[in-house]
């Protein structure tokens, strides 16, 4: 029988989760055996869950889990340095040049486990099965605006914290905003999902966006109107070949740019486009300070999904529970096509 076991999040501010006990109990109709581990910080109750027919796991106790579950998480595991021994599902970000993402390959490397990257299970079209994308696109446009208006009021946008739903966070954004002019802001990506999102939410606020997507940035830069414009939304992954449209340059050249929202925030990545700053940022600063005349700040945090854990983690969960449901057969499909991935990336560690 296979074992699905969900441990709770052991990162900051990370309260979503990839299976709603709607989807567990799909689950144990199918004949799947899930664990879930109970959570201090989950968004969703663990009752449902119970009510569902999982059994309950002690927080955190994944590492004593049977050899033979598969983990299931989001973000990061703790960096401790111990092998690891178990199949896992989660984000792993180790596969486009990431030093922690070596570091994560070498654990699994030396305790003869294997990773199922949620961001590499692919349809045969190539086509991501699930992603938290739109609610990433929504949330970092947000935190754009919300950067922005702090700069028009002479400050810096101070720390973040849980939203109970996307209407909440629109009315405080509306009051941030009440009584200023709206700024222009410029999309890169703006037909995908992340794109999508972002689009969304600046609509609401009365920001119409410059949008552009692969069409616009063939030719490969540079791309002065990026700063020509107040706001910019990066929602392009960092891939081989991505362009620059923000050079290191940009920190003390003329420009109107004051805020990037680096939403798919790859800054570590040898590949990433944005070329002014090289850390993340997060809930308690979600803004970094790369110039100061004028100024420009960066937000660049890579779990803006749990600013609205509940409909974030219930629109994903519904996406990937098709697949979830196929965990009887790991060696093809979306599972076997993550695993030759996994395979080829580990062999180089």
């Amino acid at each position: 029988m296979v074992h699905l076991w969900v441990r709770a999040e052991q990162r900051a501010h990370e309260e979503r989760v990839g299976l709603t006990p709607e989807g567990a109990a799909a689950l144990v109709r199918a004949g799947i055996r899930v664990t879930v581990e109970a959570s201090s910080v989950r968004a969703i109750p663990i009752d449902g869950y119970r009510a569902a027919g999982c059994e309950i796991g002690v927080e955190n106790s994944w590492p004593d889990a049977p050899l033979d579950a598969i983990v299931f998480g989001l973000k990061e595991l703790p960096e401790d340095g111990t092998p690891l021994r178990h199949r896992h599902i989660m984000f792993g970000h180790a596969y486009k040049g990431q030093p922690a993402g070596r570091e994560l390959l070498k654990r699994f490397k030396a305790g003869g486990g294997v990773l199922y990257d949620l961001e590499y299970l692919v349809g045969e079209d190539g086509r991501r099965v699930a992603a938290f994308g739109y609610w990433a696109g929504f949330a970092g446009a947000a935190l754009s605006l919300k950067c922005w208006a702090a700069q028009q009021r002479g400050g810096i946008c101070g720390p973040v914290a849980v939203y109970a739903s996307r209407a909440a966070l629109v009315a405080e954004l509306e009051r941030e905003m009440a009584g200023l002019s709206r700024p222009s802001a410029i999309i890169i990506g703006a037909l995908g999902r992340v794109g999508t999102g972002a689009a969304d939410c600046l609509n609401a606020m009365g920001v119409r966006p410059t949008r552009w997507d692969m069409a616009e940035t063939a030719g490969g830069g540079p791309f002065p109107e990026v700063l020509q414009h107040d706001i910019f939304l990066n929602c392009i992954l960092a891939r081989p070949g991505c362009p620059v449209f923000v050079p290191a340059s940009a920190r003390d050249g003329a420009r109107a740019l004051t805020v990037i929202g680096d939403i798919a925030c790859d800054p570590t990545s040898d590949f990433s486009p944005i070329k002014v700053y090289d850390r993340a940022t997060d809930w308690d600063a979600p803004a970094l300070r790369v110039a100061d005349v004028p100024p420009l700040d960066v937000t660049a945090i890579d779990n803006l999904p749990s600013l609205m854990p509940v409909e974030s983690s219930e629109d994903y969960a519904a996406q990937l529970l098709p697949s979830l449901l196929t965990l009887v057969a790991l060696d093809s499909g979306v599972w076997g096509r993550a695993k030759v991935e996994f395979d080829r990336h580990v062999k180089a560690v």
